[in-house]
């Protein structure tokens, strides 16, 4: 599909501006002539897709930063994300001062829950200055949920890559694939059947999605998936992404980001104006001890019950009890 090389301003941030090409992500004249072929009075809600397609039209931000961003803040935020962060600075380095596309291969972190695999991806998409498409697998039977359903079936919709493509403003988001291992298919569904074309560049250029039946150029989509454990993950899904295996911070590691997160929760709210610059070292221990996930809820709950007590200062009986910890998943023993 063609792309125009005017170069356009999106947004500042953290010292660098993103640029954006506009990329044609499908062809107007695929919807027009899907659209005349429709019988009157029927297929409504497919009518109205194609109607959105032709309003809006086909072009959208294709972002990349204009240099290589900063990227210190996150390694200090997410310590035991440092060879993650490794190979996208390399990706990133790959396409600076041209007019190259961003190309960052699929990734797939393989974790324990609640050490910050989601957070990392929306980081990502902050940091690219892109937009981002979230699908809990944990929670979904449909084999549709990515390719959309044929409109022929009743409550047809199309499938979350077509919607964050054509509904949102870029023709690179961040798509994450949360807790792929969990995904779950009914009868002749496999909710992971289109990411086997989705995650090649080559196929994915022309991927059309079951329910619009409008080929849509999906090669430029960043896929982040997540898991816990990658022994339900089919193999060939596994050779198309880099799989990184994140582990649980060490206690140094999860010290600084409880220190982090007490400072940002400080700054961030009016009442944080009340309580002492930095928390008591036992404080910072008792939170290493938690994961990611659960700090923050661990320290609203102790400013709460600090403020009741009429205190500036954070002790550790206003921290909730520690739930059980739970033990390492065999692949990461």
């Amino acid at each position: 599909m063609p792309v125009s090389h005017d170069l356009v301003p999106v947004a500042a941030d953290r010292s660098r501006i993103p640029i954006a090409q506009m990329r044609t992500v499908y062809r107007v004249g695929d919807v027009e002539k899907r659209l005349t072929k429709l019988p009157p009075k029927e297929h409504e809600s497919l009518r109205t897709t194609y109607e959105r397609m032709l309003e809006k039209g086909p072009e959208r931000f294709q972002v990349k930063p204009s240099g290589l961003p900063a990227m210190e803040h996150l390694y200090d935020e997410l310590p035991n994300f440092g060879e993650v962060l490794d190979d996208v600075k390399r990706q990133l380095a790959l396409c600076q001062d041209s007019r190259d596309a961003l190309e960052i291969t699929p990734m797939l972190l393989l974790g324990p829950p609640g050490i910050g695999k989601t957070h990392f991806a929306r980081e990502i998409a902050q940091l690219l200055g892109t937009g981002l498409g979230f699908v809990s697998m944990s929670s979904l039977t449909a084999g549709w949920v990515l390719s959309g359903a044929s409109s022929q079936w009743k409550g047809a919709r199309p499938g979350k890559v077509f919607e964050t493509l054509v509904d949102g403003n870029y023709a690179n988001p961040v798509m994450v694939v949360d807790e792929i291992d969990k995904a779950r298919g009914e009868h002749a569904y496999d909710p992971l059947g289109s990411l086997y074309s989705l995650l090649e560049h080559d196929t994915a250029g022309t991927f059309t999605d079951e329910f619009a039946e409008v080929a849509i150029d999906a090669s430029q989509v960043i896929w982040v998936a997540t898991a816990n454990d990658e022994r339900a993950i089919p193999e060939p899904i596994l050779n198309r992404m880099n799989v990184y295996e994140v582990r649980s911070p060490d206690p140094d590691a999860a010290r600084s980001i409880a220190l982090r997160l007490y400072r940002k929760l400080r700054t961030e709210h009016e009442w944080g104006r009340r309580f002492d610059e930095t928390p008591a070292g036992a404080v910072l221990d008792r939170l290493a001890a938690m994961a990611p996930r659960e700090m923050r809820r661990a320290w609203m709950t102790a400013f709460g019950n600090a403020r009741l007590d009429g205190r500036a200062a954070i002790e550790v009986s206003d921290l909730p009890d520690a739930s059980p910890k739970r033990g390492p998943l065999g692949f990461l023993q």
